[in-house]
């Protein structure tokens, strides 16, 4: 994985930089993952710096997992990404009841 340049060098360095890098819809780089959440091969759900990311494909596999550096690498084909933001408090109570039936 290439080095990121931190254009913010005021920034806490306890919270990890969040990014999401896809390359060709077959592999995604993702840094700044706290804890993984749940996985299968069809949905992903991490816990990010940036909030909850849910990741939906087929034939998902965890490439990488570096815990300590909050780095998580996934491959398979990569349908959708969505962050389940707080202040949508309801769409995302109904993603994780439907996610967790």
């Amino acid at each position: 994985m290439s080095q990121y340049y931190d254009s913010n060098p005021q920034k806490s360095s306890n919270v990890p930089d969040h990014d999401v890098i896809m390359r060709g819809r077959k592999l995604l780089d993702i840094t700044g993952v706290k804890q993984v959440e749940s996985f299968d091969n069809e949905e992903f759900l991490l816990e990010t710096s940036m909030g909850f990311l849910a990741i939906k494909g087929q034939n998902l596999q965890m490439k990488n997992l570096d815990v300590e550096k909050g780095i998580v690498s996934i491959k398979g084909k990569i349908f959708d990404l969505v962050y389940l933001d707080e202040q949508h408090g309801e769409k995302a109570k109904g993603f994780f009841s439907k996610l967790f039936r």
